[in-house]
């Protein structure tokens, strides 16, 4: 399985790259993995705030539809549009291509609370 070891992940199976004050955000390849076939994807809207642990969106799969969870608490300042006719892209290339969102952090101290690699592996294991 595929663990980029410089990013960070959450509980809900989401990886996030943080380079300063903005995060890029997507699902892990456990994730898509265990959905299947991702077929659409709600996205939040541009300047919406995310609040840390709320759903922001959802995700769709041919079997089953999954929310997408804030890892942070911040606001939408870019959405992966490619994604909106080609959201097989999260299962092609989950750490590269499909990338969901793009947000500002509001409180980096809610960085602690994300998981390590070693940590989420323990979780999936």
């Amino acid at each position: 399985m595929n663990l980029p070891k410089d990013l960070k992940y959450t509980k809900e199976h989401e990886w996030i790259k943080v380079d300063g004050d903005l995060a890029t955000i997507g699902i892990t390849d456990h994730a898509q993995g265990e959905l299947g076939d991702i077929i659409f994807i709600e996205f939040p809207d541009l300047d919406q705030d995310i609040e840390i642990d709320e759903p922001f969106g959802t995700i769709e799969a041919v079997k089953t539809v999954a929310d997408l969870f804030g890892p942070l608490s911040g606001s939408v300042i870019e959405i992966n549009e490619s994604l909106e006719n080609n959201p097989e892209q999260v299962n092609e290339d989950a750490y590269g291509g499909g990338w969901i969102l793009k947000m500002s952090i509001s409180d980096s101290s809610e960085l602690d609370a994300l998981l390590s690699t070693e940590q989420y592996t323990e979780l999936i294991s």
